[in-house]
């Protein structure tokens, strides 16, 4: 079992910036991969990044954050992290983060792909 716990999230104006953090309860982000999604009241879970395992050092964005987020991760510190400049009204949602057990299906960029959820950390983007 793997608990995740984001933090860092806020209310921030408008081509303001955040990091989050999420925190792993053991050594799984060097080799799981790593998801940050997000949701917003009444709609659907959205992908917004990914960090593939260590050795590979890739990352996947939506094209509605790409240039204005960026993932990133701190193996000693069994954490990872989420930049976010830039950022819009539109960005407003609840964000969590998920782990993906290496050698397991489904599309990094879809929410079924990952078993393990943090609870989630609130971003108010406004003025």
């Amino acid at each position: 079992q793997v608990q995740l716990v984001e933090s860092g999230g806020g209310l921030v104006q408008p081509g303001g910036s955040l990091r989050l953090s999420c925190a792993a309860s053991r050594r799984t982000v060097s080799s799981y991969t790593m998801g940050w999604f997000r949701q917003a009241p009444g709609k659907e879970r959205e992908f917004v990044a990914a960090i593939y395992e260590s050795w590979s050092g890739h990352t996947l964005y939506a094209d509605s954050v790409k240039g204005r987020f960026t993932t990133s991760r701190d193996n000693a510190k069994n954490t990872v992290y989420l930049q976010m400049i830039n950022l819009k009204p539109e960005d407003t949602a609840v964000y969590l983060c998920a782990a993906k057990p290496p050698g397991s299906g489904g599309a990094d960029y879809t929410a079924h792909a990952y078993d393990y959820w943090g609870q989630g950390t609130q971003v108010t983007v406004s003025s």
